[in-house]
C-alpha cells in the first residue's frame, strides 16, 4: 500500500485563473498515476502527475495529463463525466466503510459520489453542491501532442468535515484517471488495484494518506 503526507499550504484564490493558482502549489510533490491493472486489456497509459495539499478550508488537487486525446462531451454536473478525458479522487475517512468518490472531466464537470462499494448503498451530492467545487482548467496542443492541467478546490464541507479535524488523522484515498469513451480507453491508478476487470470502486486498495 502506497503512503502520502498532504501539506498544508497557504492558498490564494484571488487570481482567480490556472496559472497563478498552481504558482500557490508550486512547493508540493508531484505523484504518479501509472498503475495499470489492466494493462493486457487497455495498453494504452497517458503521462499522469498530481500535486495534493489543504489549506483551512479547501482539499486543493492539482492534475497534469499528456495523452492522445482530449475529450469533454458531458456538461452538467452528475453526467458521464468518466466517458470523458476524466480525473478522479476517491477518500474514506472511517477506515474505507464509506468514501466519497469525485470525479471531473476536462471541462470541470464533476461527479460526486458517497456511500458503501455496494452500488445500491451509493448517493450522489446535488448539482448545487458539486458546484461549490472550483475547478481551473488549461488545455493545450503543442507539436501534435496534447495536454491539460486541472486544479481542484474542493471544500472540506463537501465531506462533512473540516481541516482541524483532519489534521493528523489518517484517511484513505486513491487518484485516477480514465477515459472509457475515449478512442484509447484507459484506467490507471496511483496505487495498484488487484481486480480482473476495471473497477475503482474498491476501497480495501485505497493507499494511505496523512494531512500534516
Amino acid at each position: 500500500m502506497k503512503t502520502l503526507e498532504i501539506e498544508k499550504v497557504d492558498f490564494q484564490e484571488s487570481a482567480g485563473d490556472y496559472a497563478s493558482l498552481a504558482k500557490n502549489m508550486n512547493s508540493l510533490a508531484w505523484h504518479d498515476i501509472a498503475a495499470a491493472p489492466w494493462k493486457s486489456e487497455f495498453p494504452y497509459i497517458p503521462k499522469v502527475q498530481f500535486q495534493v495539499g489543504y489549506s483551512d478550508q479547501d482539499i486543493l488537487l492539482h492534475y497534469s495529463v499528456e495523452e492522445e486525446f482530449v475529450k469533454g462531451q458531458y456538461i452538467r454536473p452528475n453526467e458521464n463525466v468518466w466517458e470523458d478525458s476524466c480525473v478522479e479522487f476517491f477518500v474514506s475517512f472511517d477506515n474505507r466503510e464509506t468514501y466519497y468518490n469525485v470525479e471531473f472531466n476536462v471541462l470541470g464537470v464533476g461527479l460526486v459520489g458517497y456511500g458503501t462499494s455496494i452500488k445500491s448503498n451509493r448517493n450522489r451530492l446535488s448539482a448545487e453542491e458539486i458546484l461549490q467545487i472550483n475547478a481551473y482548467s488549461s488545455v493545450r496542443t503543442v507539436a501534435g501532442k496534447k495536454s491539460w492541467q486541472q486544479i481542484l478546490q474542493i471544500p472540506f464541507h463537501i465531506f462533512k468535515a473540516n481541516a482541524e479535524e483532519l489534521q493528523c488523522k489518517k484517511a484513505y484515498a486513491n487518484f485516477y484517471k480514465c477515459g472509457d469513451a475515449l478512442p484509447n480507453p484507459h484506467f490507471i491508478a496511483w496505487n495498484d488495484i488487484d481486480n480482473p476487470t476495471p473497477n475503482f470502486h474498491l476501497p480495501q486498495y485505497f493507499g494511505e494518506v496523512t494531512f500534516k
